[in-house]
């Protein structure tokens, strides 16, 4: 068994014929929704630490192996991502939906730092990097549009 590619697609789902990020992000959600249900936030994060720093060294083999540049199949960056996403905001269905598509816009469009990190850093510190800034900037968005929501609409409702 290839364990390395196991590692780096989650689990197989960055194969995906279509949309290979999304599918990859929404089984990291899954995983890290049910982590979450058993484990707290702190767990989860020194988790997430430990996927983003052996992924680093585990991309820059596949890369080189491979002779590819951020492949598409690779996903365990899309998983760090939402799990930082999941550590920041509210455990409760609204946040969590979305957490997954600030998340998703982050990392598909990659404003801001998030592009310039995606086009300057290469290898695995590239790859993991500019999903960890899409995860942040999207917990923090996910947190303002509550904080927005409860200061300004609930009292209106």
């Amino acid at each position: 068994m290839d364990y390395q590619k196991l590692f780096l697609t989650f689990f197989y789902t960055g194969l995906s014929k279509k949309a290979p990020g999304t599918v990859g992000t929404l089984a990291g959600l899954l995983a890290g929704v049910v982590f979450l249900l058993f484990l707290p936030k702190n767990t989860l994060f020194a988790a997430t630490l430990a996927i983003t720093i052996i992924a680093i060294f585990e991309i820059n083999k596949y890369e080189k192996k491979h002779d590819a540049s951020d492949p598409k199949e690779i996903v365990i960056d899309e998983v760090a991502g939402i799990w930082l996403v999941l550590m920041m905001i509210p455990f409760d269905f609204v946040s969590i939906l979305l957490g997954f598509v600030f998340f998703r816009i982050y990392d598909i469009f990659k404003p801001s730092i998030i592009g310039r990190v995606d086009k300057r850093l290469k290898g695995g510190l590239g790859v993991m990097l500019d999903d960890i800034l899409a995860g942040f900037f999207a917990g923090i968005t996910v947190l303002v549009v509550l904080a927005l929501y409860e200061k300004y609409l609930l009292p209106v409702l």
